[in-house]
């Protein structure tokens, strides 16, 4: 009998035990999980019941929850149609997936992250409505707007950076979309809008300037390049290369050719200063072929290449390829080839010119706001790599002031400022439109702004334009914005 007693005694303690662990598992586990689940009703009507908290820029809402008519009390509100910032706020759905700061802050914005607890408890006992957090966002609205004025009719994308601090004073991509359109009640609405910007060819819903396709980069990877020559320590700006019109790749009948067609500047050799000034291709693959592809990816990678960034939006990581095929390395060295990257990761890389070698990592939300407009987080500057010495920094630096002041990025010259910058005309295959860059910096001594351009399309010239000729002016108008503050 005893021996009966102590075989259900057992069995009642391990029921006991997986009934424990399993509450465990839900409750510690498993909650955040089920909580998201799209089929999760009851979260469903109380994020909604729940007033969402706003997004703000300079303290002014850009998406907020607005009161509704029907059982769900609160509909999202975007205060920009236009879609200028769109790609930045995305938008919050019913029950349709959600984007931007709005997935990326979802916790903050409905009040449930773990800085809310107390809140929580508070609007229980005291019967009131619970508020979610505000979001204050780093951009500059001044800027912003210069930004998505500037860049017009083009497709492409802007990205203005505090290299000091690493804070997105501007991030625009075109084309756009009104995010109001996926904000409503309606849910068949909601999808048959969803289908239709889907199906847009110019693919409003991709934020340009951190995901997508990815560009090749063009003469802009030139200032990663110099910046890893010359910190090598294996080369200065003196350094010589032969100087050939053309080149054929090693192992293929490829040849290269500079943009301009001859060669870099005249005389049986060029200068690594030369090259840069003049964006020359020729030069830059045979110092990438001296230099090697470990050397070069080592670099890339101190720069954010390959890297996971969030700012808090995901960033899809920038691409320098490994390989120990010279023709391929010698393509990547003037950024065609394998190279593929975001605007934000061409920026990064100059930021880290204009800082004096330190790279900041990109920060896009600056503070988390009570309902009252009380801080309760904030977000301090923090550093995301060393990729190069101060040394360094200084002489690229002089390098593109030079590329400006005489040189291929004329068109980005403003009176009384030395403002440094590189451009970049990518070639996309035989017959496609070239992708038209600029990226640079203001005041060249004391930089308030890094600015990295992309034009798709050629800029409506098809392989006939370049980019001094587009993106230049586009970064030009941007900067004068900045520095007008």
């Amino acid at each position: 009998m005893s021996r009966q007693l102590r075989r259900v005694s057992i069995v009642v303690v391990l029921m006991f035990i997986a009934l424990f662990t399993s509450t465990t598992i839900i409750q510690a586990v498993q909650s955040d999980s089920l909580r998201t689940d799209g089929r999760n009703v009851r979260t469903l009507y109380a994020s909604y019941s729940a007033q969402r908290g706003p997004i703000l820029v300079d303290g002014q809402p850009i998406a907020q929850s607005v009161p509704s008519d029907d059982q769900y009390k609160y509909v999202r509100q975007y205060t920009n149609p236009d879609g200028m910032y769109a790609p930045i706020t995305g938008y919050f759905t019913l029950n349709q997936g959600d984007t931007g700061i709005e997935e990326a802050m979802n916790r903050e914005l409905t009040g449930t992250a773990d800085e809310n607890f107390l809140d929580r408890v508070t609007a229980i006992v005291t019967g009131q409505n619970p508020k979610g957090d505000a979001v204050e966002l780093t951009i500059d609205p001044k800027i912003q707007q210069a930004a998505w004025d500037a860049l017009g009719g083009q497709s492409g994308a802007v990205v203005v950076l505090d290299p000091k601090t690493g804070a997105v004073l501007a991030m625009v991509s075109k084309p756009s979309y009104d995010p109001n359109l996926l904000a409503s009640h309606d849910t068949n609405q909601v999808i048959a809008n969803y289908k239709q910007l889907l199906a847009d060819p110019g693919d409003p819903l991709v934020n340009r300037a951190i995901a997508g396709d990815l560009y090749n980069p063009g003469s802009v990877f030139k200032v990663l390049m110099t910046s890893a020559l010359i910190d090598s320590g294996r080369f200065t700006p003196d350094s010589q290369e032969p100087n050939p019109s053309a080149l054929v790749l090693p192992g293929t009948s490829t040849a290269i050719h500079n943009s301009e067609g001859g060669d870099c500047g005249g005389g049986e050799t060029v200068s690594l200063a030369d090259a840069f000034r003049l964006s020359c291709n020729i030069p830059f693959a045979q110092f990438g072929r001296d230099l090697g592809n470990a050397t070069i990816a080592k670099y890339a990678k101190a720069f954010g290449f390959g890297q996971k960034i969030d700012i808090p939006l995901p960033v899809t990581p920038s691409v320098y390829p490994i390989t120990s095929d010279v023709d391929r390395l010698m393509l990547s060295s003037f950024g065609q080839g394998d190279d593929h990257v975001t605007p934000l990761q061409i920026a990064m890389v100059t930021a880290a010119v204009a800082n004096g070698g330190k790279l900041m990592k990109p920060n896009l939300v600056k503070s988390v706001l009570t309902p009252d407009l009380k801080q309760r987080q904030s977000f301090s500057p923090e550093e995301f790599s060393s990729p190069i010495s101060e040394q360094t920094a200084s002489t690229v630096t002089q390098l593109m002031i030079n590329n400006v002041n005489n040189g291929a990025a004329s068109n980005a010259r403003i009176r009384g400022v030395d403002v440094a910058g590189k451009t970049g005309t990518a070639e996309n295959g035989e017959g496609d439109p070239y992708t038209l860059w600029f990226t640079g910096f203001a005041p060249a001594n004391d930089p308030q702004a890094v600015i990295a351009v992309v034009v798709e399309n050629g800029g409506g010239h098809g392989q006939s334009a370049v980019g001094n000729q587009i993106a230049a002016p586009i970064a030009r108008n941007v900067l004068e914005a900045v520095l007008s503050e």
